[in-house]
């Protein structure tokens, strides 16, 4: 079922030339409102619905570069429905036809103003039907498994394994939704502004490769454990967790600095890649050796 059609305007992009991470998961924010109302929820993101949909978590996929101008829309369906869960798939497609993103986004029936979980009503359950779907397998895990995460995320945690402080802000009103809960996509921007402080200026290969060295990002997930709200503070901790001559493992902890619990917290699959010829850089031994001796063992969700 389409939930979703537009296309890449030029802000949204950023320095690669390319649709910016946060960007990505704002989009596939709308398509979930879409896919809400196949499931006959239409109002449930409006201020005054007495039920939503809360993102639990999501697995993305990003398959096929989106730039400036690029016309996509979006494809939804329902992969599996618990209790008050469902797992949800939306397919992010250029007008080729290509997969530029996949989601699989785990999602929570809920009192819109509280947040507490209760059951599907039955003819949500019946439309869910309807709308079932498999996992594509360009959508399925590839680097980042989906077991359940008991997280080691913790202020004092990322002290004592000395993870770089990324990010620093505080939520704005803007930066919430209509029941006051932040923005799903602000997670990922706020790991995405972090990013030029997490590589200190220098992606691995940029020093060895002679080319014009980017980043990208080709597989995350993303995991929201609390939800901060206007005026609360935000702290982001990332350090490497290893990886090989082509692909890094990063791992963020979205923290309370007030409280030291987390928000939240990220895995991604990342690279750096030529900005000319828009390819993966494969780093040199040396390269790769810096990268290693910098990770930190153990670290994850």
């Amino acid at each position: 079922m389409e939930v979703w059609r537009g296309s890449v305007a030029t802000w949204e992009c950023d320095a690669m030339g390319h649709l910016n991470v946060g960007f990505y998961v704002a989009k596939s924010m709308e398509g979930l409102i879409g896919l809400a109302a196949e499931l006959g929820m239409p109002q449930a993101f409006a201020a005054h619905a007495a039920a939503t949909l809360i993102v639990r978590e999501q697995h993305i996929r990003f398959i096929k570069e989106a730039r400036p101008g690029a016309p996509l829309h979006m494809m939804g369906g329902v992969v599996e429905m618990g209790e008050d869960e469902a797992r949800l798939v939306l397919l992010l497609k250029h007008h080729t036809g290509e997969v530029a993103a996949s989601f699989q986004t785990v999602v929570a029936h809920a009192t819109a103003r509280t947040g507490a979980a209760f059951p599907w009503p039955t003819r949500v359950r019946a439309r869910a039907e309807v709308l079932r779907m498999a996992v594509p397998p360009g959508a399925a895990p590839k680097s980042i498994g989906l077991e359940p995460v008991e997280s080691q995320a913790s202020l004092a945690r990322a002290d004592e394994l000395g993870l770089k402080r990324t990010a620093l802000g505080a939520i704005r009103a803007a930066d919430c939704d209509v029941f006051g809960r932040m923005r799903t996509e602000q997670m990922m921007a706020r790991i995405s502004d972090g990013i030029p402080h997490f590589f200190g200026g220098q992606r691995p290969g940029a020093a060895d490769s002679g080319a014009k060295v980017g980043g990208a990002a080709l597989e995350y997930r993303l995991i929201h454990f609390d939800w901060p709200r206007a005026g609360d503070r935000l702290e982001l901790r990332s350090g490497p967790a290893g990886g090989d001559a082509r692909f890094r493992r990063l791992v963020h902890w979205l923290l309370d600095p007030d409280t030291g619990r987390p928000w939240g917290s990220a895995e991604a699959i990342a690279v750096s890649f030529d900005l000319e010829t828009r390819k993966i850089i494969t780093l040199s031994d040396e390269a790769l050796a810096a990268a290693n001796a910098a990770a930190t063992p153990g670290l994850s969700l």
